[in-house]
């Protein structure tokens, strides 16, 4: 009851605004059951080859650095509001049509497409939470969409791997297509459009200040901090994409029992993510010292399948990967909200979130590539390798924050 109280209290002081951005964002999550079967869909059910199936996942990659991309531009010109609303509402259509696409050229085509069409959601969901929260809640916000995220991404494999089972994968574009719809549909009735103009007057009033303030680009503190995060998203990806293959082929696991793996991923987070930042937010750790608790964590996860093919060491690697999550994420949304100047709020987020595309074009490409040339055990000795030098950086970077304008947010 003690635990549960103070899960509760760990909630309290957030706006009612940030709630119902969660409560889309699980509905939309909750369908999200395409993407952790997706490589077993290409090579099990369409008879891609690993090649193939990789540079699909490439593809995926570019249409998600496009789309984020495109959503920072048209996030400054349109809102947040109208960003949301047409990309949920145009992505649920394209996953349903989707599965019509059966050759490697149209199915190549076709995910990049919805990938630049869901992606413009991205930027336009982060300045939203950066509107309607309160700067001291900013990490807590933060954690509560990832949460819903998480929530919903919980439910959606362990019912996908049921779908697939009784209805094939068919039924999975047309649940994931739905939920998107029904996402754009409640931020009509959940989020009034009229905070789009005071976004737009905040805006006309920090234009003057650009002048002012260095641009991301030229900002070598913040571009190490990107690449840092690209390595770390280079590796999370695996979860993604490479993993679900090899509990298929070296453990034979069926689908059903992938979901519920990909299923603790989200229960976890569920359960302990809140809590876990608000212990590290209360202890008053620096977020460059939390993140290098994350990567430490991330290497280990793929550094524990080298010892053992038990089925245990797959429960393990599920752990360490969603406690470095955990870890990760939250801390590395909130740094960079922190560090961005007002004035060039978007231009930073937008080069934050093109970072993740950005792994996701390199990430699953390589992994995939590496377990068919080399086999999986040399795939993550190379994850846990990559996950050394961003720790090693990252250690270099906090060194930087000894310089005082840096201190308040290392």
């Amino acid at each position: 009851m003690k635990y549960f109280k103070k899960y509760i209290d760990t909630f309290k002081g957030l706006r009612k605004e940030v709630w119902f951005l969660a409560f889309v964002t699980f509905v939309n999550r909750a369908g999200t059951m395409v993407i952790p079967f997706l490589v077993l869909y290409l090579s099990e059910d369409l008879k891609f080859s690993k090649p193939q199936v990789g540079w699909i996942l490439t593809s995926f990659g570019f249409g998600s650095l496009a789309g984020s991309w495109l959503g920072g531009k048209l996030t400054d010109k349109l809102g947040y509001y109208k960003v949301m609303f047409v990309s949920l509402l145009a992505t649920g259509f394209g996953l349903i049509g989707l599965q019509y696409f059966t050759s490697f050229e149209s199915f190549l085509i076709g995910i990049f497409i919805i990938m630049v069409i869901a992606d413009t959601f991205r930027p336009a969901n982060f300045t939203a939470i950066t509107v309607y929260s309160k700067p001291e809640n900013r990490t807590r916000s933060i954690t509560l969409i990832r949460l819903a995220i998480n929530l919903g991404f919980s439910f959606g494999p362990a019912a996908g791997g049921f779908i697939i089972v009784n209805m094939g994968y068919g039924g999975l574009f047309w649940v994931d297509g739905l939920t998107c719809i029904a996402g754009a549909l409640l931020i009509v009735f959940l989020l009034h459009p009229k905070e789009v103009k005071s976004t737009a007057e905040t805006s006309l009033q920090l234009a003057n200040e650009r002048s002012q303030s260095v641009p991301a680009h030229k900002d070598s503190f913040y571009m190490l901090f990107l690449f840092i995060l690209f390595l770390v998203g280079v590796v999370f990806m695996q979860l993604f994409s490479t993993l679900p293959l090899y509990y298929k082929e070296v453990h034979l696991l069926n689908e059903k029992t992938i979901g519920w793996l990909m299923a603790l991923n989200g229960i976890l987070i569920f359960v302990l993510e809140m809590p876990l930042v608000s212990f590290f937010e209360g202890r008053r750790f620096g977020k460059l010292s939390v993140l290098q608790y994350a990567i430490l964590l991330l290497g280990a996860s793929y550094f524990v399948l080298i010892l053992d093919a038990w089925f245990i060491v797959v429960i393990i690697s599920v752990v360490l990967i969603t406690l470095g999550e955990m870890l990760a994420f939250p801390f590395a949304n909130a740094f960079a909200m922190n560090w961005a100047p007002k004035a060039r709020s978007g231009e930073y987020l937008g080069m934050f979130t093109m970072t993740f595309s950005l792994a996701h074009i390199v990430g699953p490409n390589l992994g995939v590539q590496m377990a068919d040339k080399y086999g999986y055990d040399m795939c993550w000795i190379a994850m846990a390798i990559i996950s050394v030098i961003a720790l090693f950086l990252m250690k270099y970077l906090k060194r930087l924050t000894t310089l005082e304008h840096h201190k308040s947010l290392a």
